[in-house]
């Protein structure tokens, strides 16, 4: 009984407003001519009464089916606008309160849907990029490598073709000794360039491992360094005498101090100084080294950690793969390094937290 008279749709609304309106006109009608006036009077009363009628329909027709009717359409103009901001807010128990309701979660699953299309197209266009500097480094590495190898190969069909028509086994065996060192130049080069490539790609990972930073400095320093025949050039170094524990890569950290050094001691002027510290005051770890020598171009210190560069007045020549090695693996960690024009020379350095 209670859902029969209930107003939970339209239908009902105008069937229930069509019948009050129906019972209204006739009691108005009865009303004014019982009323003791003539019967133009009269007229002109249930008239009066007629006109409240209509505006009294056409306001609960406005509140039942025109309001409803637009605020669901500014509703779906902004949807189609692809505008989903504001949701339809009328709340209603009939048909409209059910299209509103639709509204409203078609347009929230068209949001998510367009969010997960962007985020589809984001990923799309990163994996693009991704591929096309995919694309130019193995460009850059092919053309970079077959620059190297040009020299070394050269040489060796050089000191081959000598070697076919040398007589003197003394320059038998020098030629001999001169081939094996460009084929390990070469072999070398290829091995530092796979390593280099794997840390890029990410598909050598880190060991980390917690050591005594100082003894390693002191064991790569003594070894390439102080062991070293031939130096020509004044080294100073200050270390802590205590030892300074870190949590890194033991294996990689050692990479990095080997190229690090052996930079230093190629750029090293004939009797300069070659000084390497090692701090840690109340804070981070530092390690810098620093050699006399001619500075770096200011335009070229951006480049010195990128494949392959070596400057082109350096009186060494190298595989230009070791500060890259350098820069990658710093990078993975998020250590701070770099390197810096001095007043006689050049200091390369870095930090890394100390551990307990």
């Amino acid at each position: 009984m209670k859902e029969a008279f209930s107003l939970r749709t339209v239908r009902k609304k105008i069937l229930m407003l069509s019948k009050m309106a129906g019972l209204t006109l006739i009691f108005s009608y009865i009303l004014s001519t019982r009323l003791p006036v003539s019967e133009d009077t009269s007229f002109l009363i249930w008239l009066g009464f007629v006109l409240l009628l209509v505006l009294g329909i056409d306001s609960f027709m406005g509140c039942f089916i025109t309001k409803p009717i637009d605020k669901l359409n500014a509703s779906a103009k902004r949807m189609a606008g692809l505008d989903f901001s504001a949701p339809c807010d009328l709340s209603s128990t009939d048909e409209f309160g059910d299209l509103s309701a639709s509204l409203n979660t078609m347009a929230e699953n068209l949001q998510q849907a367009l969010a997960r299309l962007e985020d589809a197209n984001m990923q799309l266009e990163r994996d693009v990029e991704k591929e096309r500097l995919l694309l130019a480094e193995r460009k850059e590495l092919v053309d970079s490598l077959s620059h190297e190898m040009k020299t070394p190969l050269g040489i060796i069909r050089a000191y081959a073709e000598g070697l076919q028509d040398e007589a003197d086994e003394a320059k038998k065996q020098k030629y001999a000794q001169v081939i094996v060192s460009e084929v390990e130049r070469m072999n070398g080069l290829i091995v530092t360039l796979l390593d280099l490539s794997a840390l890029e790609s990410g598909a050598a990972s880190l060991n980390i491992s917690r050591f005594d930073f100082v003894e390693l400095v002191e064991t790569v320093a003594g070894r390439l360094l102080i062991d070293a025949p031939d130096t020509d050039f004044e080294l100073q170094y200050e270390l802590p005498e205590q030892k300074i524990f870190v949590r890194t890569d033991k294996r990689r950290m050692e990479q990095v101090l080997d190229n690090l050094i052996v930079n230093a001691r190629k750029n090293v002027s004939p009797g300069g100084v070659l000084r390497m510290e090692v701090t840690a005051e109340n804070g981070p770890l530092h390690f810098s080294i620093f050699n006399q020598g001619r500075p770096i171009p200011e335009n070229d210190l951006p480049k010195i950690w990128t494949k392959f560069y070596r400057d082109s007045g350096a009186e060494y020549s190298g595989s230009g793969l070791g500060l890259s090695i350098v820069a990658q693996i710093l990078s993975m960690q998020n250590l701070p390094y770099g390197a810096e024009n001095q007043e006689d020379g050049v200091r390369f350095y870095f930090s890394i937290p100390v551990t307990k």
